[in-house]
């Protein structure tokens, strides 16, 4: 495990959020929940300083450096139409000099808001396709069109969730095993399946004994389960570790019971959430991720899943321009 935990540090990075950030606790939330509540801290990742935040910015410090480190001159990758990572990507795209192309499926909002918005400022260009289905075949044209010219394109995959993407997110633990806090269990929105990924990797080669809970925001848990291990197995190889070494072993928890009817459609427990958060904390979720993991986190403290004298850790991912669309 020291073995693997070196090779983690060594990966090649490039600092765009090299702060830390904050671990608050959530003490207003915890009363309105009430007496039997656990206590609540919040690992605020919508607080990184680069890009507007979120967990995207993680994956991107070491996917960007393995892009530099192909000469890569253009960065193309996909998502919907106020997605996070594309505009991380937008945003790592203009730091490094670099010409960005993104592929969003969906129409062009009109006027432009949220992460389209950002997206226009950092200089990225967009491109509309019809479906999800589109995107992968529209990067491997843009790629090819690009290679035509002379240039040296990098596609990133959809959320940068790949084996070095998480292994980005993995370091970031180094900042709660840092802090105080021991919490009996993190949660956390996951989606493309890299934060979780990198959430377990973290915990297991940095010693953090606690449960790991993915509450999906669009797919079901069997298909996230698997995209998850596949991403272990995948950092464990860049690593030169034994998966066993990394938690890929370790039972994936997700739960998908609060997905309502699709991806970015609010429900009234995740509309219940944001509200709730907002007025106690005066912090902000967004509809689409966010306000459906703490959702999860909440029904549980309800249901009495945890004891008042545990500790639960509710890992917020960014996203918050999507609450401005």
């Amino acid at each position: 495990m020291a073995t693997a935990l070196r090779s983690l540090q060594l990966i090649p990075s490039i600092p765009l959020a090299p702060h830390p950030t904050p671990i608050d606790e959530l003490t207003r939330l915890r009363a309105a929940l009430g007496p039997e509540c656990p206590r609540l801290l919040m690992k605020r990742d919508d607080l990184l300083s680069f890009g507007q935040g979120g967990n995207k910015v993680r994956k991107m410090q070491t996917v960007a450096a393995a892009a530099q480190q192909e000469g890569a001159d253009m960065l193309i990758t996909c998502g919907g139409v106020q997605s996070n990572h594309a505009r991380v990507t937008a945003a790592t795209g203009a730091v490094l000099g670099m010409q960005v192309v993104l592929v969003a499926n969906g129409a062009r909002p009109q006027p432009l808001t949220g992460n389209a918005r950002l997206n226009a400022l950092f200089g990225a260009e967009v491109g509309y396709v019809a479906s999800r289905e589109e995107r992968n075949q529209t990067m491997e044209l843009v790629a090819a069109e690009a290679r035509a010219e002379k240039k040296h394109p990098f596609i990133v995959p959809l959320g940068a969730s790949t084996p070095l993407g998480a292994i980005g997110f993995a370091r970031g633990v180094e900042e709660l095993v840092t802090s105080p806090h021991r919490p009996a269990a993190i949660v956390h929105s996951t989606s493309s399946g890299g934060t979780q990924a990198g959430l377990i990797l973290g915990c297991a080669l940095y010693g953090v004994k606690t449960s790991i809970i993915g509450v999906s925001a669009d797919d079901p848990s069997a298909v996230l389960t698997t995209t998850i291990a596949e991403l272990l197995f995948g950092a464990a190889s860049l690593l030169g570790a034994q998966p066993a070494s990394i938690g890929a072993h370790s039972p994936i928890v997700v739960d998908d019971a609060f997905v309502g009817s699709g991806y970015g459609v609010p429900t009234p427990a995740s509309t219940e959430a944001l509200a709730l958060v907002a007025r106690t904390e005066g912090i902000v979720l967004d509809p689409v991720y966010t306000a459906k993991a703490m959702a999860g986190l909440i029904a549980r403290v309800r249901s009495g899943v945890w004891r008042r004298d545990e500790t639960v850790l509710f890992w917020h991912t960014g996203g918050v321009p999507g609450y401005f669309v």
